[in-house]
């Protein structure tokens, strides 16, 4: 199985038209048509439906366009790694982030090292612990940001200088704004909007044996999507400080929890991984900025 097919499958699966992909992949229709025929050959299954002006993919198809779309992204990363080998003054970096305030450490040290290397390039992909662990563990990233305690077994990781402090967001003009934290007693009852991660860690650690009398309305990957369904009326957001737009005319607040609830980041990557030079530059000056910013706390770099 050749990339060059690969490329040739997800170009015709994107457009859902040969004649539109040999367009795109600057080949004939027919040179095309047999890469494709050659590949379902090879794998013996039969990955199209062909319509009269269209293709769709089968279940088969779309299983392959799934693969492909990592072992391509894998591709492109291993060939940008080895031409960034002898590059000093730059290479590329792959992120994945979860979604925290705190993200502007990361933003800061990034600002650094591109002055340092302006060739330098990154990418970012963001999602929750599920969803950038999976990447980093495939190879497609180089770092990922979680908003969990870290596997010690499979990663190495540094803590961000400061958490992320958890609250309740909620409509200005409800009754629970008046109160300046809010209490299990608050929440008991309530339709309550917050990602699966932090509901199944976070929040159930913080309520304890009260955690049954909270209801789940909704989970959310993204807090501002979440947000929206606050100010429909739908319910109340338990999310982290600074994440949502509380400003005067927003139409919303937030109040800390209490007992306080704290999150803390960490920048992960895979034990044992083979750093580019941009890569290994990176992490030396994250963990030495990190850990000054961490000199009279508990040591945080492992």
């Amino acid at each position: 199985m050749e990339i060059r097919t690969l490329r040739y499958f997800l170009a015709v699966a994107r457009e859902e038209n040969m004649t539109k992909a040999a367009e795109l992949l600057h080949v004939t229709q027919p040179t095309l048509s047999k890469a494709l025929k050659t590949l379902e050959d090879e794998l013996g299954k039969k990955l199209f439906i062909r319509h009269s002006f269209s293709i769709t993919l089968t279940d088969e198809g779309a299983l392959l366009r799934s693969r492909a779309e990592d072992l391509l992204t894998m591709a492109d990363k291993i060939e940008k790694e080895f031409l960034s080998l002898d590059d000093i003054t730059g290479g590329e970096l792959y992120f994945g982030l979860a979604e925290s305030y705190q993200i502007r450490y990361l933003a800061r040290e990034l600002r650094v090292l591109k002055k340092q290397y302006p060739g330098h390039k990154y990418h970012i992909t963001s999602g929750d612990t599920e969803q950038v662990t999976e990447k980093l563990d495939k190879g497609l990233l180089d770092f990922a940001v979680i908003c969990d305690t870290p596997d010690e077994r499979k990663y190495e990781s540094i803590a961000f200088p400061e958490g992320d402090t958890w609250g309740l967001i909620l409509p200005s003009d409800a009754p629970l704004a008046e109160k300046d934290v809010i209490r299990i007693d608050d929440l008991a009852g309530l339709p309550l909007f917050t990602s699966r991660q932090g509901w199944e860690n976070d929040i159930k650690g913080w309520a304890g044996e009260r955690f049954k009398e909270l209801h789940l309305e909704g989970s959310f990957r993204l807090a501002y999507n979440a947000s929206m369904f606050v100010r429909e009326g739908l319910g109340y957001q338990l999310s982290f400080r600074n994440l949502v737009d509380v400003s005067e005319n927003s139409g919303l607040t937030f109040r800390p929890l209490f007992p306080a609830l704290e999150t803390r980041l960490h920048i992960i990557w895979n034990r044992y991984q083979a750093f580019t030079p941009i890569a290994e530059r990176f992490l030396a000056q994250v963990r030495n900025s990190f850990c000054q910013m961490h000199r009279q706390r508990t040591p945080v770099c492992r």
